[in-house]
């Protein structure tokens, strides 16, 4: 009896194919098989590059394997982009395109092959892509979700030939957001100086040092948006153009604004060379450029100058010593905590349970390394107020409370925590404080989209929803390609207003932009069953329960602030046509 173990290890697959195959090789085989040839060798060198191998390529089909599936979706995102390419370039019935499926899965080894279910699965992935498109399975899904600037759409559970389990699939696009989100016309120079900051390239070796030229970035914007004196976009706007080759004329059209600073960051040791540029958006002539030499320790020294003579050069005035007192940055003391603390800030973005599971975990290492920086306290906080809004865990709002009181009280100006103060203080319905404390918002950061966002939040709870609206239709014009709750605040707003024309499209580019935002779906239910769009509303409440199958939706009843109980009640009907009351609890009572 042979006792040898086959050789198993987990892998991400990459299983690829020529759409129309048949028919290509049946109207010119000679052109085809040299095509083919082509695109194979740029698969395979692109492959290489993300750290793959290419394990067959029999006839029109590929497979490839790589340890990350981070690389294999990045591998498969070039591939296309390339081949499009060269695409362009042939008639359009000699054009070769493959599909693309991706699958992390267990398989077994032997020698230089590669078999079992993992592999099957990406076949079927793959089946299910377009040509020229890429599909991911649920496990692949789960690795890659907030580690890539791609989009995801789900297309539900499927099944695949001798697995016995239906397999999760999403479509990945590699659209820009600014597509999607296109503003109709040219949106209107405000009547300040307005400016985007671009994010600043990473020029070391280094990949993992993104965190700190994109912390930089960070930095720079939450200083200018310090000032009333300039209108300043967002960094979520600015960052939907990371990694792109893009004319500052474009920037400025797409965003609205007068200004953008563009720069490089470049970090070897403790020596750290900042370079920026600040260029007029509408002719791309330069204004000034600066190049700055200078030790890790002075980093935020750096921002402060480039600050200063930004809103110098942007006003034509002299920065005044209230200005410069306003937006001088207080830094962390700890180089590691400051990229602990910017990793933190991205996994809020996505505003899933799990992403911010892990951004609680980045913070709070970080304030172990340098508890005196008040802005990892502040982040804290607003983990805290989405872990509450998640699981209706009353220990959450009690710890948001006490993390923003702790960064107020090292740094009063700190927005995050007057933010979360706003959340906490709305829940306990002490509305009058909510809507003074998201003036401090305002106060200390005239210039921000999320400050505006917070007033319009503090609104929101005592049902005042038109007034609600105009600030956060304002923070929306501040960020015009907005994180994924801008988008699902403004459709709740609509939503209670009965406004479901407008509030529809804005629930669907919540979810367009974070799929796993349990909220924006829960309101998309509630919309489409009073609008009696009820086979709508139970495909939704179905992927609601795939995401989370232990939702108490009685939980969720119970603590929304909501003053006037009618809304509630609308929300209490419309979950009860579609199965999703009284689910299991969420957290131990």
């Amino acid at each position: 009896m042979n006792t040898e173990r086959a050789k198993r290890k987990l892998i991400a697959i990459l299983s690829a194919d020529v759409k129309g195959y048949s028919r290509l090789m049946g109207e010119d085989e000679v052109a085809t098989v040299r095509t083919l040839k082509e695109y194979r060798e740029v698969m395979s060198k692109l492959i290489h590059e993300y750290r793959g191998r290419v394990v067959d390529s029999p006839g029109d089909n590929l497979l490839a394997e790589f340890a990350s599936v981070v690389d294999a979706v990045e591998a498969a995102s070039e591939i296309q982009k390339d081949l499009k390419a060269r695409n362009a370039e042939l008639p359009e019935d000699r054009r070769m395109e493959f599909r693309i499926g991706i699958n992390l899965g267990d398989v077994i080894e032997e020698g230089d092959r590669i078999y079992g279910d993992g592999v099957n699965i990406a076949a079927r992935v793959e089946s299910l892509a377009e040509g020229g498109g890429i599909c991911i399975s649920g496990t692949a899904y789960d690795q890659v979700e907030n580690k890539l600037r791609v989009e995801y759409e789900y297309l539900g559970e499927q099944e695949a030939k001798n697995i016995a389990r239906p397999v999760r699939v999403y479509r990945v696009t590699t659209e820009s957001k600014e597509t999607f989100f296109e503003p109709v016309g040219r949106l209107k120079l405000p009547d300040k100086p307005s400016i985007a900051v671009l994010p600043f390239v990473n020029m070391s070796d280094d990949k993992s040092q993104e965190y700190f030229s994109d912390g930089i970035t960070e930095e720079i914007i939450t200083a200018l948006s310090k000032t009333p004196k300039l209108f300043v976009i967002a960094r979520n706007s600015t960052f939907t153009y990371k990694g792109k080759p893009v004319k500052v004329q474009q920037v400025g059209r797409e965003l609205g604004v007068k200004y953008v600073l563009e720069g490089s960051v470049r970090k070897a040791g403790d020596k750290v060379r900042i370079t920026a540029q600040l260029l007029d958006a509408q002719t791309g002539q330069h204004l000034w450029a600066e190049r700055y030499d200078r030790e890790m320790r002075d980093i935020f020294a750096i921002q402060d100058e480039v600050t200063v003579r930004i809103i110098a050069s942007v006003t034509g005035k002299t920065v005044s010593s209230e200005d410069e007192m306003r937006i001088r940055a207080k830094g962390a003391s700890n180089l590691e905590a400051y990229l602990k603390c910017m990793e933190g800030k991205v996994l809020l973005e996505s505003y899933n349970r799990d992403a911010i599971a892990l951004a609680r975990g980045r913070l709070e290492e970080a304030i172990a390394l340098d508890p005196q920086w008040a802005h990892s306290h502040s982040l804290l906080s607003l983990v805290h107020v989405f872990d509450f809004r998640f699981t209706q865990n009353p220990e959450s709002l009690k710890k948001a409370y006490e993390s923003a009181q702790r960064a107020i009280g090292l740094d009063e100006t700190q927005l995050y925590a007057h933010v979360a103060l706003t959340t906490v203080y709305s829940f306990q319905r002490r509305y009058g404080e909510a809507i003074a404390e998201a003036e401090q918002c305002i106060k200390f950061a005239p210039g921000s989209a999320d400050a505006y966002m917070a007033q319009g939040w503090s609104l929101f709870w005592p049902c005042r929803f038109k007034e609600a609206l105009v600030y956060l239709e304002t923070a929306l014009r501040m960020n015009p390609f907005p994180p994924t709750h801008h988008f699902l605040q403004i459709g709740s707003a609509h939503l209670y207003l009965r406004n479901y024309e407008e509030a529809v499209p804005a629930l669907k580019k919540a979810l367009y932009v974070s799929p796993k935002n349990q909220l924006a779906r829960f309101a998309l239910i509630v919309a489409y069953v009073e609008m009696g769009r009820l086979e709508d509303a139970k495909r939704e409440a179905r992927e609601f329960l795939m995401m989370d199958p232990k939702w108490n939706s009685r939980d969720w009843l119970r603590t929304a602030p909501f003053k006037d109980p009618g809304v509630v009640q609308r929300w209490a009907e419309a979950i009860e046509k579609v199965g999703l009351e009284g689910r299991g609890s969420n957290h131990e009572s």
